[in-house]
């Protein structure tokens, strides 16, 4: 066993069930060194804050584009690893932005913008043309006017989770056979705008929304010192009781000793300020995990990657690895729960994604 299992089996409060031999490459796989590397470079000063657009953003862009080529995964883009984003296309977007934020200087950018995608595609000859989406948001606020450090780095918003997206990709790339349904990983541009990355997509799929049966969204999954607490050990997801995905996380969490659990305070309201709710609004079935919902350094110049638990990082994405390897077997698909007021429109956009269905 893992140092760093064992040691979250010794702190947790259930006893974790032994690893299957796939559970325990996908373990063997992600590593906190890995992860320490990818958020490091991501959250560097060279990198400017990755503001939407900036050339910093579009470093990002290629370094993730290359962390996919590396893993073996299918360039399913307009542009190879890119879906592409033209300033007329994100103008359209801006009426349904306009309530969350940070839009004008994207929309009077000239060049492009890009969303970066991957397949990992399915094994099995009936269920490799349906979907599982793992996605984060590799963008952030940039940089301010004036100051000693000017720079928004944005290490645990949220180049850990974009960093979580592509560790996680590279595990299940290396298993010996690949799941029976196929997985999207998708790195976002300009949440921090509006959501408007993951409203694009939503727009102009890569892969069918209809076939698309979840989408687990990626968010500050590095620092464990929450304004709350030390989330060490623990990780959240938004929505909790929306649909049958979170328990299913939670049960792939139980495997790893990692604790999934409902924030009461935080769950419900957070639900639709991430990249899960376009793809959730379009009828997918769609959360975003996290460790801590706020931190010291949130939206501040000190959100730098030395500050990360990479030890616990490595064990809350190994348990979210095995997550969506469940989620891309052939279970049913995960099902909004529709006697929840709030989750009503929900699951009228999926009716219309499924009309066939009862």
């Amino acid at each position: 066993m893992r140092p760093l299992l064992a040691l979250l089996y010794t702190s947790s409060l259930f006893a974790a069930p032994p690893l299957t031999a796939d559970q325990q490459a996908i373990a063997d796989h992600i590593t906190e060194n890995s992860l320490r590397g990818h958020v490091s470079f991501l959250a560097s000063d060279a990198l400017e804050g990755r503001a939407t657009p900036s050339p910093g953003q579009e470093i990002a862009a290629e370094y993730i584009a290359s962390q996919f080529r590396r893993a073996g995964l299918e360039p399913v883009g307009d542009d190879g690893y890119f879906q592409t984003a033209t300033c007329s296309a994100l103008r359209e977007l801006k009426v349904s932005a306009a309530t969350r934020g940070r839009l004008e200087a994207a929309s009077q950018h000239p060049g492009k913008i890009r969303n970066v995608v991957g397949l990992l595609r399915g094994s099995d000859p009936l269920l490799r043309d349906t979907y599982v989406i793992l996605s984060a948001h590799y963008d952030h606020i940039g940089m301010t006017d004036s100051g000693t450090d000017r720079i928004f780095n944005g290490a645990n918003d949220d180049a850990s989770g974009t960093a979580s997206v592509i560790e996680i990709a590279a595990a299940l790339s290396a298993l010996p056979s690949h799941p029976k349904r196929s997985i999207l990983f998708v790195a976002f541009f300009g949440e921090e705008l509006g959501l408007i990355g993951s409203q694009f997509y939503a727009k102009h799929p890569v892969v069918p929304l209809e076939q698309t049966i979840a989408d687990l969204n990626l968010e500050q999954v590095g620092r464990t010192d929450a304004t709350n607490g030390d989330m060490t050990g623990t990780a959240s997801l938004t929505g909790f009781d929306f649909s049958d995905l979170p328990q299913r996380i939670k049960q792939a969490g139980a495997t790893l000793g990692i604790r999934v659990y409902k924030d009461e305070k935080a769950s419900d309201p957070f639900f639709r300020q991430s990249d899960n709710l376009p793809l959730a609004e379009a009828g997918v079935v769609s959360h975003t995990l996290g460790v801590a919902f706020d931190f010291a350094d949130y939206h501040r110049v000190g959100d730098s990657w030395e500050k990360l638990n990479y030890r616990n990082m490595a064990a809350v994405d190994a348990a979210v690895a095995v997550g969506l390897l469940q989620l891309a077997s052939d279970a049913a698909p995960p099902e909004w729960h529709g006697s929840i007021t709030a989750v009503k429109p929900y699951v009228e956009a999926a009716k219309k994604l499924h009309p066939d269905k009862p």
